[in-house]
């Protein structure tokens, strides 16, 4: 099989990223053909700073952004419009089919601001160049969560939750798992949808959200003709070794609900799927790491790995 092409933005300059990208690039290589969203000059710059070789095969384009001095561990402007501009290049080649897929290295939000990029991060970026209303999956085989809402201020979540735009959530994420969650079903396992209460709001003494939750699903069921998503799940035990037993794919009505305990259990392996997209974007599920960046301590390149390797795993992009 050909081997995919894929574009990897090279995230904040000013963190981690360019030394996940040199450090793997004859390992990933092995499984994709990698092009690096980073100009020549930037590169040789982070090079010397790292005192890592450019591997001879490291492809990159001739111009990305403009060029800054790396300033490691630094939130500046500078470095939060090269991996804007950075994220943008890739996405320009996958719509024009340059590329296969894109994995997306980190970036800091604050950095972007700086920039005067409007987005919180890239599923935000995605949803508006794709018109498409992109589902933020993290976690790994065995665990994957999803978000109904993401980066928001917890105060404004419950006003989010509606029938009608849940009920839009729940079925595009359905036809974007489709047949991983067929498999659920055969193995009599639903995707565990979680409450946004304490006890799921202990009927009602707690909160009343439970109600849209459930009155979504009743109406998700009618429409796709299968009854693949659990009751309003109690959230503190549904991450527990018996819960986990029966459930793989879960969905967290708020970022911290669903990712707390996925990183506690998964922290390292994790990865970042958008779905619900016409291409296949994956990404590392941690930060810049500015406590590390081109420090003595080398970060921990298994969340990059697994990021190519579901990219190299499909037999085409997901499409939709």
């Amino acid at each position: 099989m050909q081997k995919k092409r894929v574009a990897v933005t090279i995230g904040d300059l000013n963190g981690i990223g360019v030394e996940l990208a040199l450090r793997n690039h004859t390992t990933i290589s092995k499984r994709v053909d990698p092009l690096y969203m980073i100009d020549r000059e930037m590169l040789e710059q982070a090079s010397q700073l790292l005192h890592i070789p450019i591997p001879e095969s490291f492809k990159t384009l001739d111009e990305v952004g403009s060029y800054f001095d790396i300033t490691p561990a630094q939130i500046s402007a500078e470095s939060g419009r090269y991996s804007y501009d950075s994220f943008v290049k890739a996405v320009e080649l996958a719509k024009s089919g340059a590329v296969d897929a894109i994995t997306t290295l980190p970036i800091h939000k604050k950095a972007w601001e700086l920039a005067g990029v409007s987005y919180k991060g890239h599923t935000d970026a995605l949803r508006d160049f794709f018109d498409a209303d992109a589902i933020m999956m993290l976690g790994c085989p065995e665990m994957y969560v999803a978000l109904f809402t993401e980066h928001i201020p917890l105060h404004k979540v419950a006003e989010c939750l509606t029938v009608e735009d849940l009920k839009r959530f729940l079925v595009d994420f359905y036809y974007s798992i489709e047949e991983q969650a067929k498999s659920q079903l055969k193995q009599k396992r639903k995707i565990a949808l979680l409450g946004l209460n304490p006890h799921a709001g202990d009927g009602g003494v707690l909160g009343g959200e439970e109600e849209i939750i459930r009155e979504a699903i009743r109406q998700v069921h009618r429409k796709l003709g299968v009854e693949i998503f659990t009751e309003p799940l109690v959230p503190d035990v549904a991450f527990t070794p018996r819960s986990r037993a029966n459930y793989s794919y879960y969905i967290a009505m708020y970022h911290d609900q669903g990712l707390t305990p996925l990183k506690a259990l998964y922290f390292d392996e994790g990865i970042n799927i958008s779905l619900n997209l016409p291409i296949l974007r994956t990404s590392v599920d941690h930060g810049t790491a500015f406590d590390i960046a081109y420090s003595a301590t080398t970060p921990n390149s298994l969340s990059y790995l697994n990021a190519i390797e579901y990219i190299a795993g499909k037999a085409t992009p997901i499409s939709f």
